[in-house]
């Protein structure tokens, strides 16, 4: 009998507890996710997609902190699902997993390299991509340190007209990032644009090598490739599945630099 209640006392304690909001960690490692809509995310959010893990949160539009769910992103709500960020945090957790994780979601589906600049206003949305950013980080960066960059975006440059210019912008626009965020020394994972988007787009062949390139010429740069994934069916976005390959793929990438 005193058994049966004891069990029954841990059960209602258990319930109780779950109940409360979970606290915010204090400090985290903090991860930067920014680009356009494949970083975003568009795949189709699933039971996958609500992990409610205490370990990994994210910091949205607000300076709210969440346990971090997909969509991460709130750059076109109606639109914006399964991206590459949560399954990069998950992956993360698993080689440090003493160590609470802080997403920072700032992509913008649509943007190109011009409407991360400061003060640049993206035409679709109305978001100042590198301002909420940067406003976003530092509020972010009162719980904790930036320990990595994802980066995902070309697709809105691949174009005769956009492509030539990409590699000088891409440059320009990760010195002013480094230095505005306080991340010189921070590593930088870069992903390429998928097989099916180069297909139906030939220019992005173009913005793939400059991405290629990028990493292969700077420190602490690494290449996230997306060969080999697939489409949601229009031949740009990634699928659900995809989309948390190619977050592998990242975190594969990122922790090569303690090889």
């Amino acid at each position: 009998m005193k058994f049966k209640l004891l069990n029954i006392l841990l059960s209602l304690l258990a319930g109780a507890t779950a109940a409360f909001p979970q606290t915010v960690p204090e400090k985290m490692d903090l991860y930067l996710l920014i680009g356009q809509s494949n970083m975003a995310g568009r795949g189709t959010t699933d039971a996958a997609s609500h992990p409610n893990s205490s370990l990994i949160w994210a910091i949205n539009r607000h300076h709210e902190w969440k346990m971090a769910a997909d969509p991460l992103h709130e750059d076109k709500p109606t639109v914006v699902g399964v991206g590459p960020g949560l399954t990069f945090a998950q992956e993360i957790l698993k080689k440090y997993p003493e160590r609470p994780i802080g997403l920072i979601p700032c992509a913008v589906g649509g943007s190109g390299i011009d409407d991360w600049q400061p003060g640049a206003q993206h035409e679709q949305t109305g978001i100042y991509a590198y301002d909420e950013m940067l406003a976003r980080v530092k509020e972010a960066q009162k719980r904790g340190t930036i320990k990595g960059i994802i980066w995902h975006q070309g697709e809105s440059d691949s174009s005769p007209e956009k492509k030539g210019a990409y590699a000088a912008k891409l440059a320009d626009f990760f010195k002013r990032l480094r230095r505005d965020t306080q991340t010189e020394n921070v590593p930088v994972v870069v992903g390429t644009l998928g097989d099916f988007y180069v297909a139906k787009t030939p220019d992005a062949a173009v913005i793939n090598q400059i991405i290629a390139d990028y990493a292969k010429r700077n420190k602490l740069v690494y290449l996230a490739s997306a060969s080999g994934l697939a489409h949601k069916g229009d031949e740009t976005h990634f699928d659900t599945p995809s989309a948390r390959e190619l977050g592998r793929r990242y975190a594969e990438a990122f922790l090569k630099k303690e090889e």
